[in-house]
């Protein structure tokens, strides 16, 4: 993938941090730094299976591989006019649900130095690490030293409070939002 096929998922706009994001992950490799997680280009074919409405597409913006069963981290664009690295993240289940995991995406960077792959159902998204059988991503370091000397952000030892101030920050407006183009009832 070349950063310009990157570009498309974002209607050929990027940021340089949003660049720069997209050069880390080529140089450190896909799942290499954060377990299930990798950019792509994406054409809105996974997406399209929660609503085919050209209004609910043209608002969401898939970017990432949440995790290896093909659940998806999207950007959403809530008509706030902020830039593309103010924008809310969402993950959206490969089997339901969907949810507000961060902010902005240098909450969700934040996230992925947890090193650990999201959990999505339902009713709720979440990471889970079990110390025991963790096992740390071979690039982990490297994006860590990264994301620091770029943004100034450090690792995060536990996700809950992100993924709280995210819920509490979009939720309901983003529940708004989709319940005109999708129900999980």
């Amino acid at each position: 993938m070349t950063l310009e096929d990157f570009k498309k998922n974002f209607n050929n706009q990027i940021t340089n941090e949003l660049a720069l994001f997209f050069e880390i992950n080529e140089e450190l490799g896909f799942e290499n730094y954060s377990q299930g997680f990798g950019l792509y280009e994406d054409d809105k074919s996974g997406i399209s299976s929660w609503s085919e409405d050209e209004d609910f597409l043209d608002k969401l913006m898939p970017f990432a591989q949440a995790n290896g069963s093909g659940s998806m981290y999207v950007l959403w664009n809530n008509d706030s006019n902020k830039s593309l690295n103010e924008l809310p993240v969402i993950v959206f289940g490969d089997e339901g649900g969907y949810h507000i995991v961060a902010k902005n995406i240098f909450e969700f960077m934040q996230l992925l130095t947890f090193d650990t792959e999201i959990s999505v159902d339902h009713e709720e998204a979440y990471f889970y690490k079990d110390e025991e059988d963790y096992e740390e991503s071979e690039n982990l370091p490297e994006y860590k030293v990264w994301l620091k000397e770029n943004f100034n952000l450090d690792p995060v030892e536990e996700t809950e409070s992100i993924l709280a101030n995210a819920q509490e920050a979009y939720k309901a407006e983003f529940d708004k939002w989709v319940s005109q183009y999708y129900s999980e009832d």
